[in-house]
């Protein structure tokens, strides 16, 4: 006979005869993205009991957001979408840790964070940010649900890495092409492509947030999950389907690191600290790194020192002539080099990221324990 305990708050989820609440309740989870979609993961996340809960996005509350996204509130504009969404976890269910960070998933959330999470849930409106989480996730070998909407359609991916296909193997031509549109020639950011404002109906972000949260729990409990398949929704016709990608073995996402070591690093050490500590002689960096732009007309020179994802075209432009300057950019750091005396950071590296290290064809994972305090800080 079963029993149901009213003072227990999860006690009609224990009714299910596969569930385990204190699975949840130890779960981690990195949600990517505080818009429509992930307003409605991390409300039923939440409603779970799902114990911690990671979330980014680098967006503020603007007035259009308000009709869409269930966790705001009129006096919430202008003000960061991952505090306020955090904020609003927090009041729903206090059981639930949260920690909630403004920033950029590309440049500011490191390899550590994804190694300690159980899965990754997407929800953005961009194909850049989803390779990224995809490489990252295969990187990590953790699993990730990617989530889509226009008007009233949607879909839902799963990627369970190392097997089977992930995200980029079901990239077209068209795909990589609209994502290089937003670079010019120097492959800086152009501010006169706009974002893509996608129309979109609250219908259609419960409908797939909820199939991306089930398909969560799903992993989350050992269930059987269809993964390298998209499952799409028609909200017009109400059709539903799923469809498979085939996995590419050529594909440049399939690259899954051996466990890292813990090293007594943060991103304040130098990159000559951590090519030392490993005994290496090169530093290997995973997002391209600008040094400095050259104007071949006039000479100038402009040293720009950043992640190439935060760079912009009209930082390319040359203040004398008016030309487009040419782009130095690198993925390594020699020992001895004046690159090799600035920060991690200053570098591209994300807080507890996880860096490479190469001396010959010798390789090692450094994880950059010292930052994890700071970024792990639950509350």
């Amino acid at each position: 006979m079963f029993v149901i305990d009213e003072n227990d708050r999860y006690g009609r989820f224990r009714l299910i005869s596969w569930w385990r609440q204190e699975r949840l309740l130890s779960a981690k989870v990195l949600v990517v993205g505080a818009g429509a979609l992930g307003n409605e993961v991390l409300k039923n996340l939440a409603l779970l009991g799902v114990g911690h809960v990671f979330v980014v996005d680098y967006d503020t509350i603007e007035s259009t957001n308000l009709t869409r996204s269930v966790l705001y509130r009129a006096g919430d504009e202008g003000r960061p979408k991952a505090l306020r969404a955090a904020a609003a976890v927090k009041q729903i269910n206090p059981d639930v840790k949260v920690r909630a960070l403004n920033g950029n998933v590309i440049t500011d959330v490191g390899l550590g964070v994804y190694g300690e999470m159980d899965v990754v849930i997407g929800c953005l409106d961009n194909r850049e940010s989803r390779l990224w989480i995809n490489r990252q996730c295969w990187k990590a070998n953790k699993p990730w649900v990617d989530g889509a909407i226009q008007e009233i359609s949607g879909v839902t991916k799963v990627f369970v890495p190392p097997a089977g296909a992930c995200y980029e193997c079901g990239m077209t031509e068209a795909d990589y092409r609209l994502m290089n549109l937003k670079y010019s020639c120097p492959l800086l950011k152009r501010e006169d492509i706009a974002e893509g404002k996608v129309p979109t109906a609250p219908t259609i972000s419960s409908i797939v947030a909820g199939l991306q949260t089930q398909e969560a729990l799903k992993l989350l409990h050992g269930l059987p999950v269809k993964a390298g398949a998209a499952m799409v929704f028609s909200g017009e016709a109400n059709n539903f389907y799923i469809t498979s990608y085939q996995r590419k073995e050529d594909c440049l996402s399939h690259e899954t690191y051996p466990p890292a070591e813990d090293a007594p690093l943060s991103v304040a050490s130098a990159a000559e600290d951590a090519i030392r500590f490993a005994g290496a002689t090169t530093l290997q960096l995973d997002r391209d790194l600008l040094l400095d732009l050259a104007c071949p007309r006039c000479g100038v020179r402009r040293p720009m020192m950043k992640p190439l994802a935060l760079s912009h075209y009209k930082e390319g432009l040359c203040e004398k002539c008016g030309g487009v300057m040419l782009t130095n950019i690198v993925h390594r750091v020699e020992a001895g080099s004046a690159t090799a005396k600035r920060t991690l950071r200053e570098l591209g590296v994300a807080p507890y990221d996880v860096v490479r290290v190469q001396s010959g064809r010798d390789t090692r994972f450094l994880r950059l324990c010292e930052d994890r305090d700071r970024t792990m800080n639950w509350e």
